[in-house]
């Protein structure tokens, strides 16, 4: 509400903040999550984003063994004291990843908040329920997300098609998908996918989300450790110029476009139906570390939402999320609030 001089009578968000299902189960402050991504979800990213008054995420699978995860599990504990959490993704492979330990090891380092993506986790919410875990699972579809619901995940990230990495099949954007989640769902889910800032957060509780999650937008900070390199893509990036790669195989990633993406995207075109991985390998396999840490930018192809139309600029964590909660404030007290009043 405005007083006759036009200014709030309510405390600044910065103050205030926004209180929402997510961060009442998370302990955190602001409803905003770093999610985790391949060889930047380290402990710089996830303390500074935590300290921010966000959930930041530790990436446990670029860690590469259970032993190196508990070692910057206690890394990122000397940089913050506030909640943060560590991804775990379920991938299929022929020498799958030594899950249990790296369950383990969460469990024994005190970890209270696990995103988990990819197959079902069902497996081992048992083990991380009874240490007493949240589990947030990214799903794609609102089917997926009343699976994850009904095996006992507190909470869902709905990923909608505009999203960096794997959106699924289904191409639903979020202004479709969110809404559907909130008719369907009812534990806290966040939004994921074209999430960036004041705008995304206010449209995303609008439409029944409970925050948001942000990958992309969070690469490019300055506590995010990878290469200038990878910053400045983003940076220099339009909403055109990502790409979809891997949709014969039935693994869509999106990706941001470069000259390894347009190889592949031309193998696919020449291979058809007969493609397979090992006819791309060479543009997805591995290619993390030259990219991430080396800054070799076309040394494959490394997932990137469409969101990087909406990004222009290099802040700290902590800038960008006091930032967008002073725009979601601007937004939902003074101009919404108008339009409401002029009504």
């Amino acid at each position: 509400m405005l007083n006759p001089r036009g200014i709030s009578n309510k405390k600044p968000l910065g103050e205030a903040s926004l209180k929402t299902r997510i961060t009442q189960l998370l302990g955190i402050q602001h409803p905003i999550i770093q999610g985790g991504m391949h060889f930047v979800g380290f402990a710089e990213l996830a303390a500074a984003v935590s300290n921010a008054g966000g959930l930041g995420i530790i990436t446990g699978l670029t860690q590469r063994t259970p032993e190196k995860l508990a070692l910057e599990i206690a890394r990122c504990r000397g940089m913050t004291d506030k909640p943060f959490g560590v991804n775990i993704t379920f991938l299929p492979a022929v020498t799958a990843p030594d899950y249990p330990g790296f369950v383990e090891t969460i469990i024994n380092s005190g970890i209270k908040i696990v995103e988990t993506a990819g197959n079902n986790p069902q497996k081992y919410l048992p083990a991380l329920k009874s240490a007493g875990i949240k589990v947030i699972h990214k799903c794609t579809s609102v089917r997926h997300a009343l699976k994850a619901e009904s095996i006992g995940c507190d909470a869902v990230s709905v990923d909608g098609f505009e999203c960096g990495g794997h959106p699924g099949e289904d191409d639903v954007p979020n202004m479709i998908l969110l809404p559907r989640a909130a008719e369907a769902l009812k534990i806290p889910f966040v939004a994921s996918g074209g999430m960036a800032d004041g705008r995304s957060l206010v449209a995303a509780l609008a439409l029944g989300a409970d925050g948001m999650n942000m990958g992309t937008r969070f690469m490019a900070t300055q506590e995010a450790p990878i290469h200038l390199h990878v910053k400045e893509a983003i940076v220099a990036a339009s909403e055109l110029d990502t790409r979809l790669i891997m949709r014969p195989l039935r693994n869509t990633e999106r990706v941001l476009a470069n000259a390894a993406v347009d190889r592949l995207l031309s193998k696919e075109r020449e291979l058809g139906s007969k493609l397979n991985f090992a006819d791309i390998a060479a543009e997805v396999g591995g290619v993390y570390p030259r990219i991430m840490q080396e800054g070799d930018m076309n040394a494959g192809a490394w997932s990137c939402g469409m969101v990087v139309g909406l990004i222009h600029d290099i802040p700290t964590c902590k800038e960008l999320i006091d930032r967008i909660m002073a725009e979601a404030e601007e937004l939902i007290r003074h101009r919404l609030e108008a339009m409401l009043a002029a009504a």
